[in-house]
């Protein structure tokens, strides 16, 4: 049995900013490190568990409960927990730090709106843009995207490079590792 939880880094930020990205290039440099690491991925979660499940406020908190779930049975194996997710709304954010307490880290991955509309990686946008889709985070009055109010980190995906933020998310690893009390890094 481990004697620490794993670190959960908990990904945030609209479609298109960069969050799987960073969290699958974090991943491979944590492995060469010698660092067990987990990626549950948002958008996997849903497609094989919660596939039933559309893009209203209440379906997005169940997915996010989920995924928080997941990280939770977890938690005793990994050394760090990666979580690119959108999970758009603070209250749903929230819950997941209470229920994963001291070792939940929120990094918002950060880009303009019109830059993920650049990017469009999934074609969602141009999707939602032209009325195929609806709900979309970011788009839809109905489903907005409420940037945190105070994360542990910003990675601004508009001004670094992927080497830059995994530099910035690494240090801020190490910094959890020797002490994991209220470490900021922009």
């Amino acid at each position: 049995m481990r004697l620490r939880k794993a670190f959960v880094l908990w990904f945030t930020g609209l479609s298109g900013s960069g969050k799987t990205t960073i969290a699958e290039a974090l991943q491979d440099r944590l492995i060469k490190k010698r660092k067990k690491v987990l990626i549950l991925d948002g958008d996997t979660v849903r497609s094989r568990i919660n596939n039933k499940l559309g893009f209203s406020k209440e379906d997005i908190r169940i997915n996010n409960l989920k995924v928080s779930e997941l990280v939770i049975e977890n938690q005793d194996i990994y050394d760090i927990i990666l979580v690119p997710i959108i999970s758009p709304y603070r209250s749903h954010r929230d819950i997941v730090r209470k229920r994963i307490k001291k070792n939940f880290n929120e990094i918002f991955i950060k880009c303009s709106l019109e830059t993920c509309i650049k990017r469009d990686t999934k074609g969602l946008y141009k999707k939602a843009l032209s009325g195929e889709m609806s709900k979309m985070i970011g788009i839809d009055d109905t489903n907005p995207y409420e940037p945190p109010l105070d994360p542990e980190i910003i990675i601004d995906t508009e001004k670094l490079s992927l080497a830059n933020s995994l530099d910035n998310i690494e240090t801020f690893i190490e910094l959890l590792s020797v002490d994991q009390n209220e470490v900021k890094i922009e």
